[in-house]
């Protein structure tokens, strides 16, 4: 029974109960994904099925993860068929738990709001724009900002953080970056500027069905 539960897996050559960060970026970009379409249905649509949906599972496969087992979670599952055939970037178990408490706390709160309630406010649109930034954050880059909160509230060192940014150490030559490249990221900030205050009106232009414009230029 407590192997069902446990949170975590035992792996040779660690110490402390790990998992998969391959899988758990899988899953957070696809949890990312659906989040994201199911707000542009609210946008432009004014719909907010799917929105309901997506919390709704969000916060079962959350419930899942912290209170049975991450090996139990679909999202977790999907993922890591999806990336099956990578090889294992393990992480500390105990700060992704604390991670997901995070997560579980915020879907629980929207689904509160949204589904039960059947109601939306600042709070449910802050609270999902949180949840779209820590998602996008974990699936893109492999940060994990809610494990950043984990030293807050726990006195021992969090191990095995992905990238193993939890160790100090010198930067490798190729992951410094020199002032030339500086400037190439500062010219093109300048660059995006420019384009925004001398081709907006050229670029705010709605674009022409480009078949329809064909035909009438054959039919001239």
């Amino acid at each position: 029974m407590n192997r069902i539960i446990q949170f975590g897996e035992d792996v040779p050559g660690y110490n402390i109960r790990v998992l998969n960060e391959r899988e758990i970026r899988a899953a957070a970009g696809i949890l990312f994904l659906a989040t994201f379409l199911s707000l542009m249905f609210i946008l432009f649509d004014n719909n907010f099925l799917p929105i309901k949906y997506v919390i709704t599972l969000f916060l079962t496969d959350f419930a899942i993860r912290v209170f049975v087992s991450p090996r139990f979670a679909p999202m977790l599952i999907i993922g890591r068929l999806i990336v099956g055939r990578q090889t294992p970037e393990y992480v500390g178990a105990r700060q992704k738990r604390f991670a997901w408490i995070i997560g579980l706390v915020l879907s629980a709160t929207m689904f509160i709001f949204m589904v039960l309630v059947n109601s939306y406010s600042p709070i449910t649109g802050i609270i999902c724009l949180i949840c779209l930034v820590f998602l996008f954050f974990e699936s893109a880059f492999g940060i994990c900002l809610g494990c950043k909160f984990y030293p807050l509230f726990f006195k021992e060192k969090a191990q095995y953080c992905p990238g193993e940014i939890c160790d100090v150490k010198s930067k490798q030559e190729i992951q410094k970056t020199s002032a030339t490249q500086w400037l190439i990221v500062l010219g093109f900030a300048m660059f995006i500027i420019f384009l925004g205050t001398y081709f907006n009106a050229y670029f705010s232009k709605k674009p022409y069905d480009l078949f329809v414009l064909f035909a009438s230029e054959k039919n001239k």
